[in-house]
């Protein structure tokens, strides 16, 4: 009864957020460099070849930038909305491109992948979880509000990437023009730090061990402010910044709350270790 889950970029200069078990494991957004990724994924430990499909979020670049070299080098499949898919001219190869629906479970292996509508400004934007070994992780990035499907998929993690882009007063007060901090903090733009906590205060499960707080805006916000304001509220919960320079610990979702220092990586199955990616 485990998953295991690394941030290997959260930010608007890309974003991957890797969810796997013992056997298989998936992608949600590949917005950074093919190379990028594989070196990001080796750091960690981890396999390529273990990486069965990606997951398309909306075709922003910061969330498709990889995705065609990475899907013809590996051959592996890239689930995206046929309206995504148009919209980001994404030129991937035809018999790797499938196109899914909100509320169809997609089966990877021993995973379950739950694609669920959210509001942004992109053609047909979705937010994802990930389900295995009894275990769900969601990934929750790129929302202008906390919408009911939000709040439902969120209520049901173990452990999530939760988006914490901006601070609201760093915003206002911030350099930013006037249209951009509109739209930045409109319901079709991200998640404030307030927003944020009000969604994880509010709808937090009592087994959720893990919240990674992603996509956090480089000019807008502070990460020690914000892991500093979850903390204060997360009770068992451990509370994480996702980066937007480096990939993430592994972290190893187990059902349970951990006692202490959640900070180290995981111990990883044998399987797990990277021989040799290229």
């Amino acid at each position: 009864m485990s998953l295991y889950i690394s941030s290997l970029n959260s930010g608007s200069n890309g974003n991957c957020y890797y969810i796997g078990n013992q056997n298989e494991a998936v992608l949600i957004d590949a917005g950074l460099s093919c190379r990028e990724t594989e070196l990001r994924v080796a750091r960690s430990g981890l396999s390529f070849s273990m990486i069965k499909a990606v997951f398309i979020s909306h075709e922003h670049s910061d969330h498709t930038r990889g995705i065609a070299v990475i899907s013809r080098k590996y051959q592996i499949p890239v689930y995206i909305t046929e309206d995504t898919h148009r919209s980001g001219r994404l030129r991937l190869p035809n018999h790797l491109a499938r196109h899914f629906d909100s509320y169809s479970p997609i089966s990877i292996g021993g995973l379950t992948v739950n694609a669920f509508p959210k509001q942004h400004d992109a053609s047909e934007p979705h937010s994802f979880t990930v389900t295995g070994n009894k275990i769900t992780v969601g990934v929750l990035t790129d929302i202008g509000t906390a919408c009911e499907h939000v709040k439902l998929n969120f209520s049901k993690c173990h452990a999530a990437f939760l988006e914490a882009n901006y601070d609201e007063d760093m915003l206002e007060n911030g350099r930013y023009p006037i249209y951009l901090k509109k739209r930045i903090s409109s319901d079709q733009g991200h998640l404030s730090n307030r927003q944020a906590l009000e969604l994880f205060i509010t709808q937090k499960s009592d087994f959720m061990s893990h919240v990674l707080l992603s996509h956090l805006s480089q000019d807008n916000n502070n990460p020690r402010l914000v892991e500093t304001l979850f903390r204060t509220h997360a009770g068992g919960t451990h509370v994480a910044i996702a980066s937007r320079y480096q990939e993430s610990a592994v972290y190893h979702i187990t059902g349970e709350l951990v006692e202490k220092d959640h900070d180290a990586p995981a111990i990883l199955p044998a399987n797990y270790i990277q021989i040799s990616l290229f």
